[in-house]
């Protein structure tokens, strides 16, 4: 408190007030031409110095410079050599895909028939037809009603609820972002990257779905999906759907058989074929089987949706 009082009564040090009654007293020693130049060439070099030290601060180091470009030429050098394994791997299982087809439909016609259709349904060949096109785009942040949280943006969720609806309303063949949808494929989320499987996606998002479109888009609206896509635009985020006369999703080439079971025999358990809208554009072996992904419950904005 002693402290305190002091500072309200005697707000200036006694030696600045010394001054300032001297200078309105007119007591005060003049300023010199001397002085004033001295001043002033003191500022010059203290700004001076100060600008080179934090320009000498800001300036990588030579060795860190050389650091960098080292890094840089060996991720360029590891991206080139993973496009050639790449391209290797694909004319590789192009070759296998062949020889596995020659094979099969000289020795076994119906064998070969038989992995053509399992082929589609999982989703190693390109396929073509009708269908629908749902574009998600996300919003500014700070429009809608919700808070400035993130809630404007895409989530993983809202792509594995709308695959989902898709499957359920009749789709035959589904791609996110040109990545086409398997049996394994897995929508998850890292930070604020989506990914399918280990292929990290960015906005707007692009969902296909082959098809026969209206019968798609009414069964979608009546279900749970066309509702949350309906939601979304609180948050937004703008939905687009659009009914394509011709749309071509890419294969993802050949899927490797890590264990199996065998399925037994039921009323209604025969396997599943293409609808006369579908159209395989290329034959690669495969097996699988489609199957129904399961929905995850999430959470936007504090609001649970299933």
């Amino acid at each position: 408190m002693t402290l305190i009082n002091e500072v309200y009564r005697r707000p200036l040090d006694p030696g600045y007030q010394d001054v300032a009654a001297r200078r309105a007293a007119g007591t005060a020693p003049a300023r010199t031409i001397r002085g004033g130049a001295a001043l002033l060439v003191l500022a010059v070099l203290l700004g001076a110095f100060a600008t080179t030290a934090a320009v000498a601060l800001r300036r990588p180091a030579p060795a860190v410079l050389e650091a960098r470009a080292l890094l840089e030429a060996e991720i360029r050098e590891g991206t080139s050599r993973a496009d050639d394994l790449r391209r290797a791997n694909a004319a590789m299982s192009a070759e296998i895909a062949q020889l596995q087809g020659d094979a099969a439909s000289t020795d076994d016609p119906e064998l070969f028939a038989q992995l053509q259709r399992d082929a589609v349904a999982a989703g190693v060949v390109a396929v073509t037809g009708p269908g629908l096109r749902i574009e998600l785009t996300d919003g500014d942040p700070g429009t809608g009603t919700a808070p400035d949280d993130g809630s404007e943006l895409v989530q993983d969720h809202d792509l594995q609820v709308l695959v989902n609806g898709l499957w359920a309303a009749g789709a035959e063949a589904v791609t996110v972002n040109d990545e086409r949808l398997t049996t394994t494929t897995a929508i998850r989320s890292a930070g604020a990257a989506v990914l399918v499987d280990s292929t990290a996606l960015s906005g707007p998002y692009r969902v296909e779905a082959i098809g026969d479109a209206a019968t798609m888009q009414t069964r979608l609206a009546r279900l749970p999906a066309g509702q949350h896509l309906a939601s979304l635009s609180q948050y937004g985020i703008d939905v687009r759907v659009t009914a394509q006369p011709e749309l071509l999703l890419e294969g993802r080439g050949q899927i490797v058989l890590r264990s199996a079971d065998v399925l037994g025999a039921g009323p209604g358990a025969g396997a599943w074929e293409p609808s006369a809208s579908t159209t395989t554009t290329s034959v690669t072996q495969g097996l699988g089987e489609r199957s129904a992904h399961v929905a995850v419950s999430g959470r936007r904005g504090g609001e649970e949706t299933r």
